[in-house]
């Protein structure tokens, strides 16, 4: 199926592409639930104006600030814990990180090589780099 949706189908070609699918598909699986968290987090941060920001968020605070914490410092606050080292942590975020612009750029890749339009592809990719920088300059306010 993979080869009819390329231009020149040899097989080289398909199992190229058989392989970045796979690749898309497992490191996406792999990482959906760090990026869920990130992206839940990330969220309480946008909307939270009142955040602490001292290392360690707040050890006695609810469990959504413990988390944001986990966001912001690489670190989850304990009671007993004298001090906090995020290098750990931090490697797991950057190897995150480095995945997830490789999936991204994959899955774009991959719509390009699957869609017979590759206009639309590019429309909608355009629209997903203008759109965030319309909202962000009509947030800017003049007084």
């Amino acid at each position: 199926m993979s080869s009819l949706f390329l231009s020149s189908g040899s097989k080289c070609q398909v199992r190229i592409m058989k392989l970045l699918r796979r690749l898309h598909l497992y490191l996406g699986c792999f990482f959906a639930p760090l990026l869920l968290f990130f992206t839940a987090t990330g969220w309480v941060q946008t909307v939270s104006m009142h955040r602490n920001k001292a290392t360690g968020e707040s050890e006695s605070g609810a469990w959504w600030q413990k988390l944001t914490s986990i966001h912001v410092d690489q670190v989850y606050p304990l009671e007993t814990a004298d001090a906090f080292d995020p290098r750990l942590f931090q490697y797991l975020v950057v190897a995150m990180s480095i995945c997830l612009i490789l999936t991204v750029l994959l899955g774009v890749y991959l719509a390009f090589k699957s869609i017979r339009s590759k206009w639309w592809v590019s429309m909608v990719l355009l629209a997903g780099i203008l759109l965030p920088c319309l909202l962000l300059w009509l947030g800017n306010i003049k007084e």
